[in-house]
Parts: structure tokens; sequence; C-alpha cells
């Protein structure tokens, strides 16, 4: 074939192509220590006994909905540790959310764009993203990430105790199958006009042995057989135009899992629908939630509160803002609760924790 049929028969709509470091490379520059190690190791047994209700504790995941500022991201870090000390019937982990799906266009997220301004500094990410994470577990505070590209996980799954699914991506096949091969914990989302049907089959299909291509952290092509992983739940996100973290919807969702033969449990998103995307609606989630709990509900095992230093968020557009007219402390995705809320809720959780613990 002559190279004007192969310019017109590949890579058509390619502007730009350019190599990157290979995740053995990434791994080897930023490694992790032994300490940091040992913590991840059983930061990750602590976090699969919960979903297991083989820990009486309550993980709770708190910060805002992504990163955009790792400064700021490392003062969060170091609340939590004081947090962790705080509430001891609570597990606090850190959101450390770094890409996100987009309904059409926008800011993409840490991943994509760094920098905030459209430049779309892919491997500067890459840096950011293990160094932040590292850094993060040197002060012992667990991190949650949400994996929406496959390839990711690869540069820094090794950093991270709790993995997410999203909605849009809980029925892709190649994320359940890379959900079988992950080291921790996994949760999947209720599909976005409320059906669980979509998170249990995704959960059943993550219990499985799967065979697939894959690329290797060396960056070579490579058949994957995985073996499975047991630790997969759901998270009661929304009911279609209606909440879905009442008394009804978490025993309507306990007894599909039972008769799915799904022995996890289930976490409940404060914020998000379920509190009418309002942040001054999560304590009257956070209310209900540590109500049922306080009943001796033990088929809530998480909750995930949207928290950031102040409250409310602020609109940004790479393409038409400037990044340095941004409010510190404020985040640029969804509305947040502020610090005090956010500790007052989690006060109430870890006293609802205290009372099903002693029944």
């Amino acid at each position: 074939m002559n190279e004007t049929h192969k310019k017109n028969l590949e890579n058509t709509r390619i502007s730009s192509e350019v190599d990157m470091i290979t995740p053995i490379d990434l791994k080897e520059k930023h490694p992790i220590d032994d300490e940091t190690a040992s913590f991840i190791e059983t930061s990750r047994e602590i976090i699969t006994n919960i979903v297991n209700m083989k820990d009486d504790r309550l993980a709770v995941i708190t910060w805002p909905c992504s990163i955009h500022d790792p400064k700021l991201a490392l003062e969060i870090a170091n609340k939590i540790v004081i947090l962790k000390e705080q509430f001891p019937n609570l597990y606090p982990i850190m959101r450390v959310y770094f890409e996100k799906p987009r309904t059409i266009a926008g800011w993409k997220w840490l991943i994509n764009d760094p920098d905030l301004d459209d430049s779309c500094n892919i491997e500067k990410w890459l840096e950011i993203a293990r160094w932040l994470l590292l850094e993060i577990n040197k002060l012992w505070v667990p991190t949650a990430v949400e994996f929406l590209d496959t390839i990711n996980p690869q540069y820094f799954s090794d950093l991270v105790h709790w993995w997410a699914i999203w909605a849009r991506t809980t029925e892709s096949q190649e994320h359940r199958k890379m959900a079988s091969w992950l080291s921790m914990p996994i949760w999947f989302k209720n599909w976005t006009n409320w059906d669980i049907q979509i998170a249990l089959d995704a959960i059943k299909s993550s219990n499985w042995s799967h065979s697939f291509i894959w690329i290797s952290e060396r960056w070579t092509p490579a058949t994957l057989t995985t073996t499975w992983n047991p630790d997969s739940h759901i998270i009661l996100r929304w009911w279609s135009n209606w909440t879905n973290y009442d008394r009804m919807n978490v025993w309507h969702t306990s007894d599909r899992m039972d008769d799915a033969n799904i022995d996890t449990w289930i976490i409940v998103d404060l914020s998000h629908a379920n509190s009418k995307k309002d942040h001054n609606n999560q304590p009257i989630v956070s209310k209900d939630v540590s109500e049922q709990i306080a009943e001796w509900n033990k088929k809530i095992v998480w909750v995930m509160i949207e928290s950031n230093i102040n409250e409310w968020w602020q609109s940004h557009t790479p393409w038409k803002d400037n990044p340095s007219d941004l409010k510190y402390w404020v985040s640029i995705t969804d509305k947040c609760v502020n610090w005090d809320t956010n500790n007052e809720m989690m006060t109430e959780l870890n006293q609802a924790a205290e009372i099903r613990k002693n029944k």
C-alpha cells in the first residue's frame, strides 16, 4: 500500500500525537516507600471489612466533586487527618477525583486540563496526580478515585484505596472487566434514570474472571486474565427525578441485592440529586440517613458528602475565563457545604454509628 492510500485510510481525524511516559517509568520516578505501602494495604483491608460488614465503622467520603488545585487538596488532606482522630466510629476517606465525563463540553477536570486554560497538558497531569496521591497517602489519609479512562489506573491505582465507576460507565463492558482486576473495593453508581439493575449486573460481572487485550505498565500489548473482585458494591445517588436515600429505597435496594446473591452493602450519596443539587439540603439528607443508621440499619455502610472549606461553587470555562480569577477554597464543579457544616454532619453520623454498634 502506498503512502497516499495509507494516509487516507488511517488517522484522518487526529490533529496531534505525542508519546507519553510509561506507567512503570512514572512509578519509578515517584515510588511508594514501605511505610506508605503498609498503610495502603491496611486501609484497603479496613474498607473491605466495612463493605462486607466485618467492621462497625461507617465510611465517609468527603471533599468536593473534583480536584482543581493540588495545594488546596493537601490542605484538605491535613484537615481529614484531624477528622480521623475526632470521629472514632467513622472512617473518613478523601475524594481525589481527576476526571469527568461531560454531557457535551466543558472543563474535563485536572486529567485533561491541569492548567485550567484549555491547554490540555495531560502528561503534566500524570505527574501531578501521582505526586498528589503519594503526598496524601504519606499523611495516612485514604484516597478515593473515580476512573473514566481505562488506561489511567496503570499510572496510580497502587495509591488508591477505593475506586468508583460513573453512572454513565457502569454499563461499560471495559469498566466491568477492569473492575475485576483492580486491587481495591469498587462501587458502581445506579444508572442515570435510577434503575439499579445495571449496577447489580456490573457488580456480578466484576465478580467473574475475564480475559481481554490490555496495555501493560511497560506500555506493551498484553492478554490479561483476571481472577475476580469480591468487594464491588452500589451507591444510591438519585431516582430519576426523585431522591433514593429514604428507608423504602434503601430496603428495596437491599432486597434486590439479596435476590441477586450480592453480599456487600450500600453507599448513600448525600449530595447531587439526593439533595436536589442544593448543598443546603445535604444536612437534611444526612439527618434522615443518620436516623436509619441509629435504628440499626446495617445496610448503609458508607455515605458521601460534597464539602469544601467554603460553601457554594464558582463557574469556570477554560477557553474564556482566567484561572487566576478563581476564588480559593471554593469548588469549581458542584455546590458544596462548608467545612463547619461537613463536621456537623459527621458528628451526627458518628453518633448514629455509635448507637448502631451498641445495639
